[in-house]
């Protein structure tokens, strides 16, 4: 059954090549077994995971055919074939998995051929939506890397023009390699590292906010390693709100093209994740005076604003069902304080 307006609709979307994609999605990869390898230790609960994510209006499902390997992608075509117009999967190619689980880097223009291929026999299609080029760059070293793109590149554009491929994507690579791949084609999305506690790609993320390309942050909410902040957990405390909602309500009204696809294996973790984006509340555009990053109050503007009666706008706001009128001020209500904003 579908609604007009599911929850993971309620964040808004956002346009990437001519799709409209929920700016709340779902990255597969915590499907596979342990570690990203092998198959999972319930396979039904991970179709049911899948299944519900596109019930709550999750229509950005992100996998790649080395979680596995080839297993997440065999999941989802259980789970969610025949797919539907309203249901885009997106996948990465340039990375493979050996006997042990290693990750290998798979980036000769053969080999991307195949992985593509591999991708359309698995997941039951003709034409992938959006194909992201991986390279295997580190976290830390992205920004420092020179090695080309070219080959590759020209490698899934020709892919494209086949028909195979509809959008193509970079994923864990440097301003420089992101210009020399759309000298080639388009680019619709980068896909790097980046969350409320690491922000070394914000020149990135600024050059495809201006540029009108969506921006995946992957980890978006520290993947394997929940983040940990004592700031983060003093202002989920403040609002009544879990740390992961405020964090995911961060990225979210950081940049305008952010588009997130946390991950679970767990219905009840993923409807969590999918409430903490941010409804109509937070496209007010709410700041608070602190910086999640040091815990010290902001300079300027927004945090002498708390220090004064809300203008108009927020006074018209108390006794509305997002809003209590506490002493004349607006209050969040407790249901909708873990989906408001935090710049």
């Amino acid at each position: 059954m579908t609604t007009t307006n599911p929850p993971a609709a309620q964040a808004g979307s956002y346009r990437v090549g001519d799709l409209e994609l929920n700016r709340i999605g779902y990255g597969a990869m915590q499907l596979a077994g342990p570690g990203v390898f092998g198959p999972p230790r319930d396979r039904a609960a991970a179709i049911e995971v899948l299944r519900t994510a596109v019930e709550l209006g999750v229509n950005h499902i992100d996998t790649a055919d080395a979680y596995g390997p080839y297993i997440t992608n065999e999941i989802i075509r259980e789970a969610l074939f025949p797919y539907g117009d309203h249901v885009h999967i997106v996948t990465k190619v340039g990375v493979v998995r050996d006997e042990r689980g290693g990750w290998l880097p798979a980036n000769s223009p053969q080999s991307l051929r195949e992985q593509v291929h591999d991708n359309l026999r698995r997941l039951g299609l003709d034409v992938l939506d959006l194909v992201y080029f991986r390279t295997l760059a580190g976290i830390d070293d992205r920004a420092t890397v020179s090695d080309t793109l070219i080959p590759q590149f020209e490698a899934l554009a020709e892919l494209q023009q086949q028909g195979l491929i509809r959008h193509l994507g970079l994923s864990t690579v440097s301003l420089d390699q992101l210009a020399e791949a759309q000298r080639i084609a388009p680019v619709v999305c980068v896909e790097n590292f980046y969350n409320i506690a690491n922000r070394a790609d914000e020149a990135v993320l600024a050059a495809t906010a201006e540029q009108g390309i969506a921006y995946v942050p992957y980890f978006p909410l520290g993947g394997f390693s929940p983040l940990q902040s004592d700031v983060l957990e003093s202002v989920a405390k403040r609002l009544g709100a879990t740390p992961t909602a405020v964090a995911q309500s961060w990225l979210l009204q950081h940049s305008p093209n952010i588009l997130l696809i946390p991950g679970t294996s767990s219905v009840d973790h993923l409807r969590e994740n999918i409430a903490g984006g941010p409804g109509p509340a937070a496209r007010r555009r709410r700041r608070t005076g602190r910086d999640l990053s040091s815990g010290r109050p902001r300079k300027g503007a927004v945090a002498s604003r708390l220090a004064r009666p809300y203008p108009g706008r927020w006074q018209r706001l108390a006794g509305t069902s997002t809003f209590t009128a506490v002493r004349g001020r607006p209050v969040l209500r407790a249901p909708v304080a873990r989906i408001i904003g935090i710049r």
